[in-house]
């Protein structure tokens, strides 16, 4: 499992549990057809409920410790989600998402990583504020 996955499982918790209904709820027959062999109208992709990113996040800090500022950066996102976010998981996932740039610039390509990984989250289901994403 890759980091973005592993982002992605800390905040939308319940897709791996929606999936897995998803798929108890599917019919033991081919796709597209019915048991007597006629077609049938293909199912409706079941959409995953939208999770406020921000009031998520705002939360989990609320609850932590230390004082995490995860709307700017990356190494914060990570600790509150308690993930590894040493140099070395942050050029992995700078990786993973495809940065060009000099991973030896960590100012740089942690701006970077921190706004792919809200484009991500909204992207997939999350209500990310529109100062955080492109």
């Amino acid at each position: 499992m890759g980091i973005l996955s592993n982002i992605f499982a800390k905040i939308f918790p319940n897709a791996k549990a929606e999936e897995a209904g998803r798929a108890a709820s599917a019919p033991s027959y081919t796709p597209g057809h019915t048991p007597d062999g006629a077609a049938a109208a293909p199912a409706a992709p079941v959409a995953m409920a939208e999770v406020d990113v921000e009031a998520l996040l705002d939360d989990m800090a609320s609850k932590n410790p230390q004082k995490l500022n995860w709307k700017t950066s990356i190494v914060d996102l990570m600790k509150l989600l308690d993930l590894d976010s040493s140099i070395g998981e942050r050029k992995a996932l700078a990786k993973e998402l495809g940065y060009t740039g000099d991973t030896a610039d960590s100012a740089s390509m942690n701006i970077w990583l921190h706004r792919q990984v809200m484009n991500k989250l909204a992207a997939n289901g999350g209500k990310v504020p529109a100062d955080l994403k492109d």
